[in-house]
């Protein structure tokens, strides 16, 4: 019996830790001079008039053109401090601790952050 116990408290321990090492590898942007970055390595911002916890982004239509979304998949779960909020439309885009994040259209390669500070309502993502 003390054998049986012992296996299965090895076996739960180790599928538990591996997924949290699954969680960890899933997240959906990572960390680059500071800031969220997409997979594409683009920096992400969020928006002063989003709501943190709303589940909302006012961002739509135009803006949305000049700050793209950063969408998530129907079947991307939450992890950590990451959230799927569903857009007006029903398409479903990332949130960081609560705060939709977008791309920044102006930004041309991995590394800018031309968005930063845009009409004082934009701001990178922060870890």
């Amino acid at each position: 019996m003390k054998f049986i116990s012992r296996a299965t408290l090895a076996l739960s321990l180790t599928l538990a830790v591996l997924g949290g090492c699954a969680a960890m590898a899933s997240a959906p942007a990572k960390v680059a001079d500071g800031v969220l970055v997409g997979p594409n390595g683009m920096t992400l911002y969020t928006f002063d008039k989003d709501v943190a916890g709303s589940g909302k982004s006012v961002c739509n239509g135009p803006c949305a053109t000049n700050w793209p979304p950063f969408m998530a998949t129907a079947t991307d779960q939450a992890s950590g401090d990451y959230t799927v909020i569903t857009r007006d439309d029903g398409t479903k885009q990332w949130a960081v601790k609560g705060k939709p994040v977008y791309f920044w259209a102006k930004d041309a390669k991995p590394g800018d952050k031309t968005g930063d500070g845009v009409n004082k309502v934009w701001q990178t993502a922060k870890p």
